[in-house]
């Protein structure tokens, strides 16, 4: 009797279990090929692909296993496609656990303040309710509009990380690429040359507003830590860009930024805008910076001038 390809809460635990074994790391490509054999899937169970053709189901559930298991801090990555067991995945081996899913992985705070990033973002854009959702009552245009937004909030999750391990010159790059995508700074060219380039505190460069360069928007990009970005450092920013007799800057951050500090904005002649770690994301996203699209699934509907008999 064929085995059929099991859903991804099922396979958090044998995931773990298998980078439990492999304590250096393991790459994603052994951990499906591994699992597939424990788990006694056939060549038909492993050929079964996604609706839209562009990865094998069993694939793509090992990655999503994969991504909430690192959202709980129970695996973490180590290079690109690699990842081992954390010590918290230890210790939760340790007691024996009969299901790994995503009820137990409320309990970690890092997941639920994972889960609440989702929830907001779904709200303030209008989305179902992931309760909703997961409950089976919304409509099947729900439930998509759901299943895009799981997808997108997992990839700026990603995203982020992955732009708070770069470079510094690496990260000035990124922003440099954004900005240029979104219609500042004239030329790619332009906008390389003016991004820390201009030496003074509290600025890391001067980019054009639009191509013909009528004003200049004055940049600060950092990638803090965890903390969140205060007060003080917006001060020091708006400070900056008074010296300089400016009226327009962009405050950068990988981070967040305080009530305090997005309030202080609001309350100063000069017009400060506030990017933080998520809203950079979403519009790298946006901008098609760092990521590229994989499937596309087109909604049609009836087209009723085709049926109108009179036309």
């Amino acid at each position: 009797m064929p085995v059929a390809v099991p859903e991804y809460q099922s396979l958090m635990l044998p995931l773990l279990e298998l980078a439990a074994e492999n304590r250096a790391e393991i790459s994603t490509g052994d951990a499906i090929q591994l699992l597939s054999t424990r788990l006694g899937l056939s060549d038909d169970d492993l050929r079964e692909m996604l609706p839209s053709g562009a990865q094998g189901t069993f694939a793509n559930r090992v990655g999503w296993a994969a991504s909430y298991l690192k959202q709980a801090g129970l695996l973490e990555a180590t290079r690109r496609g690699f990842y081992r067991i954390s010590q918290r995945g230890e210790e939760l081996l340790k007691k024996q656990p009969a299901r790994v899913d995503v009820n137990l992985l409320k309990q970690y705070p890092e997941f639920v303040e994972f889960q609440q990033r989702k929830g907001t973002r779904a709200s303030q854009k209008g989305g179902v309710p992931p309760s909703l959702a997961d409950k089976g009552t919304a409509t099947p245009s729900e439930a998509l509009e759901s299943a895009y937004e799981n997808l997108r909030d997992e990839l700026a999750n990603e995203l982020l990380t992955k732009v708070k391990k770069a470079s510094p010159s690496f990260f000035e790059r990124i922003v440099v690429e954004l900005l240029v995508k979104m219609g500042y700074g004239g030329s790619r060219l332009d906008a390389g040359k003016a991004i820390g380039k201009s030496g003074d505190e509290g600025i890391d460069g001067i980019i054009k507003e639009d191509k013909l360069g009528l004003d200049v928007v004055y940049i600060q990009a950092k990638r803090w830590g965890t903390n969140a970005v205060g007060r003080p450092d917006v001060m020091q920013f708006a400070g900056a860009l008074q010296a300089q007799k400016a009226s327009k800057g962009i405050l950068i951050t990988t981070s967040r930024f305080t009530d305090d500090a997005r309030s202080y904005v609001t309350q100063i002649g000069s017009k400060i805008v506030l990017i933080d770690g998520e809203q950079l994301s979403e519009l790298m996203i946006d901008h098609d910076v760092g990521v590229s699209v994989v499937a596309s699934y087109p909604i049609k509907k009836i087209d009723s001038d085709y049926f109108d008999e009179s036309i």
